[in-house]
């Protein structure tokens, strides 16, 4: 069969483009992956497309905005997803409108899809308390119990994302003080993150466990499943959701949808609150902007409160509060009503 217009850009794309000229990393070329693969799908089952039939020019921007709504309705994705696909397709018809001239006004109408408003979200975290009840859920009975602890201990106590945690390899921890380890994250920035002395002796015990500390073992994962392959982001979400069942009973509503950007973001409120500077938090969570930290500022409302009563301690009266119930012109009015 003669290959489409369209797997020939893809490809080029793909292979040629994204890693070769933009540079991106594995982590955005898949992203960008899952997009195209969303995209045949919903054009095999909804549009009647096969993606051996499918042609440059049937993608255009009527078909692109009911692949979006698709997303939305039918996959349920956030608006955040939406317009992350949105970004992809972008991304690649900037690249087509340059490999075909003839072909700029259909790309330029997809260009201008505009991304959807969306409320930014509340900032997710749990308190020290519920935190130290996470991070002993798993105990330390058998061996998975073992490594699930400490994998809990390292995305809380590093502030990692969750990818972050997944790419850890053994040459990335330095056990000796001051201990360390190594996060590789968005647009390959690493950055150092100093390491608690409780975490440290969860990493010992586990290193001893697992005969990490014997040559040859500085590429293998640091976490990894019965396989001997790194953890997933699916893998890591499901322990996650294990244990957030199993504290259910006491935090019934806060472990309903407990992510790992949950500890992520209780890591960075816990030591904002412990007076830690902005600058130290971002440069901990790898954040390029400090304004993307400001988040954790403006979501701590019980500094807010202690702030203010410490200002204005005792204005508000307490005890001299007037009773509406004698106030009989209001009890006529809304008896009135």
């Amino acid at each position: 069969m003669k290959p489409t217009d369209i797997a020939r850009h893809i490809t080029a794309f793909f292979s040629q483009y994204l890693p070769g000229v933009k540079n991106y990393s594995s982590n955005t070329i898949l992203s960008y992956r899952d997009t195209f693969r969303l995209l045949l799908m919903h054009c095999r089952d909804s549009e009647n497309i096969i993606p051996e039939k499918l042609k440059i020019e049937s993608l255009n921007d009527k078909l692109l905005l009911r692949f979006l709504s698709w997303l939305e309705k039918e996959r349920d994705c956030s608006i955040a997803t939406r317009n992350n696909r949105l970004a992809a397709l972008h991304s690649f018809f900037r690249y087509v409108q340059s490999q075909e001239p003839e072909l700029m006004l259909v790309c330029q109408k997809i260009l201008q899809i505009p991304f959807k408003k969306h409320q930014t979200p509340i900032v997710r975290h749990l308190t020290p308390e519920q935190t130290r009840d996470l991070l002993a859920a798993p105990g330390f009975v058998k061996r998975s119990d073992r490594r699930d602890t400490l994998l809990l201990s390292i995305l809380y106590d590093s502030g990692a994302r969750v990818q972050e945690l997944c790419d850890l390899r053994v040459r990335d921890i330095r056990l000796d003080h001051p201990a360390v380890i190594t996060l590789t994250g968005k647009g390959r920035k690493t950055r150092h993150v100093p390491l608690g002395t409780n975490t440290v002796k969860l990493l010992r015990t586990y290193f001893e466990e697992n005969a990490f500390f014997h040559n040859g073992c500085q590429d293998k994962p640091l976490f990894y499943n019965q396989r001997g392959s790194k953890l997933t982001r699916g893998g890591i979400n499901h322990i996650l959701y294990k244990y957030s069942v199993k504290l259910s009973v006491k935090y019934p509503d806060l472990f309903k949808k407990l992510t790992p950007h949950v500890l992520r973001h209780s890591k960075a409120m816990h030591l904002y609150q412990a007076g830690v500077s902005l600058v130290y938090i971002r440069d901990i969570l790898g954040h390029s902007d400090i304004a993307t930290t400001d988040i954790y500022a403006r979501a701590d409302t019980e500094s807010k409160r202690k702030a203010l009563e410490n200002v204005y301690p005792d204005i508000t009266p307490n005890d001299t509060l007037p009773d509406w119930k004698n106030d009989i012109n209001l009890l006529d009015y809304l008896n009135s009503l």
